[in-house]
Formats: C-alpha cells, structure tokens, sequence
C-alpha cells in the first residue's frame, strides 16, 4: 500500500477541480438570501473533517428513503452504508460552526443501480446521500441549509474533539445523547482529494439535491485497517435499529485542513407515493415545512458543550 502512495498522490494531484466555472465566475460577488448575507461563492476556506462508513442492512435502508427514485447502495448481498461525517467549519460567510451528518449512500433514478459500480460512476448513477439527520451549532446555519438547500438542520450541542491519535464528536440535545462518533486517526497517506459530495434531503414534500465542492489532503484507512466507534443515543438508536448497524467501519477519513464550496445551484423534485393518504403522510414525517423556517434569525452563538460524561471513553 505504502509503495502505491507516490502515484496515486501523483495521478489525483493531476485531476481537475469539480467546482463548475460558473463557481468560480461569481466569485467577489454577492448575494442576500433570507436576509443572510453572502459573498460568492459559498464556501468556507479552512474546515476539518471526519468521516466513518458503517455496513448496514440494505432492505432496512430502502424502508427510511422517501419516494420511489432513491435507492440505497449495494456493496453486494444485503450490505448498504451509513455514513457519518462531521465537518468543523471554522471559516465561513455565517461564521464558525459544526455540522453533523448521518446520512444513506444512495443511487438516484428509477430502478436501483447494480453493486458497488456508483462508486466508480458517481454521476452517471446519481450517487450521493440521503441525509437522515444534521444537526449543527448554529441557528444561522438552521435558516439558510434548510431554507434554502432543503437540509434537515436543527441546533444542538456539538464538538469536534482532535488529538493526535483519535479524532471524535458528540452530538446531544441536552436531554439525550445524540451521537458520538469516534476514530483512530488514519496514516498519513494525505491523498490530495478533490470531491464532489451530493446531499439529498427531504423537506417541504420534496426531494432536494445540493452539491457540495471539497478539496484537501485525506488520511484514509480502509478495511481492517479503519478503527473506529459509533454510539447512538436512545431517539437514534430506535430511530436506526433496523438497521444492523456493524460495529466496526469500513473506511475512515480524516482531513486536518480543507477548503470547500457549496453549490448556490438546487434541484428539487415532488415525493411521490402510490396514494394521496401516504404521499400526505410521507410529507410530514420527512424533512418538515415551510413554516419551520420562516420565524429563525441569523444568530451565530453555539449552544453549552455536549456532555461527555454519557460516553465512557475510548480504548
């Protein structure tokens, strides 16, 4: 694996950056969306990120995805992912913030895709994640990911903890524990990854689609070699159950330092069913309204830190 390293930094080092011209034509100019303000394009230039992927079962996966056109993705057999991923944005135009993601790999379109092949083809097979639940740090950040981008977000006590041999963060709502997620920090492979990461989230009875622009040096450790934990807090875990969580992770990724942009482009799409009662129904368990939106400020103050006495340490 090591041997492989110089290359393959070499070959990605060579890969274009997937943020669309029209990105990059609208920069130093400026926007106000809902009265928050910003300077284009929306992006945030230092940012650190963790990552964990959990095998888990793809029937039970296929039962929490809304509509007819989200399919989860197969490894093969009954083995979907679940993925969490934690950015700590330290630089944006709506200030410092943690944001907390727990999402599905997913395909998009009418019949599911064949395994694994979405990994290769991403765009071809419309893959990307189906967001189960985001909380983040800040109200502002509430008004404008899901007034504007459709994304599940609330406000709740975060952290993003990082030492030299573990990186992890926690989730809770003061009440109950949320999450905790927690890996041993990669080796230092340091990949130069320029991604594009597309987020589907339910909100107001539709299918949103956003696409998220990163780019930094990634540790990533894969198979046996990932280590790492996931802990659910009673309204997740019951929430996720059907799942099967697997305990250990199929991947980790850390990146100390990333620059990224959000794509001020959506695309959205009515969620259907097969009758009016169930589409009704499908509305108001996924994503929220309208009205969840409309009365949220644009403050920027972070919430008490989560309490880490719920989570016995770490080994």
């Amino acid at each position: 694996m090591t041997i492989l390293m110089a290359p393959l930094r070499a070959v990605l080092t060579l890969l274009p950056s997937p943020v669309p011209r029209r990105q990059r034509r609208l920069g130093g100019r400026f926007a106000d969306v809902d009265g928050i303000p910003y300077r284009m394009p929306v992006d945030t230039s230092d940012a650190a990120v963790m990552m964990a992927a959990f095998p888990v079962s793809l029937s039970a996966a296929r039962d929490l995805l809304p509509g007819g056109e989200l399919h989860p993705l197969s490894l093969g057999g009954d083995r979907g992912i679940l993925l969490v991923t934690v950015v700590d944005y330290r630089v944006t135009d709506i200030g410092a913030y943690i944001e907390y993601s727990i999402a599905l790999a997913v395909t998009h379109g009418a019949r599911p895709a064949p395994p694994v092949l979405p990994l290769l083809f991403q765009r071809f097979f419309g893959m990307g994640q189906y967001v189960l639940d985001l909380p983040v740090s800040t109200e502002v950040s509430v008004k404008g990911g899901k007034g504007i981008w459709g994304m599940p977000k609330h406000q709740d006590r975060l952290d993003f903890v990082v030492t030299p041999t573990r990186a992890s963060a926690l989730y809770d709502g003061g009440d109950d524990l949320g999450c905790l997620v927690e890996i041993a920090r990669p080796p230092r492979t340091r990949l130069p990854l320029k991604l594009a990461a597309v987020n589907y989230c339910a909100f107001r009875g539709m299918l949103m689609k956003s696409t998220i622009y990163f780019r930094g040096a990634a540790d990533i450790a894969l198979g046996r070699a990932a280590r790492g934990r996931l802990v659910l807090g009673p309204p997740l875990s019951e929430r996720l159950s059907r799942l099967g969580i697997g305990t250990a992770p199929l991947a980790t990724v850390f990146i100390p330092a990333a620059t990224g942009v959000l794509d001020d482009h959506a695309e959205s799409w009515f969620l259907t069913a097969p009758t009016g009662s169930e589409a009704s129904a499908q509305a108001q368990r996924s994503g929220g309204a309208l009205a969840d939106v409309v009365s949220l400020g644009t403050g920027e103050s972070w919430p008490p830190a989560p309490d880490r006495s719920r989570v016995e340490a770490g080994s």
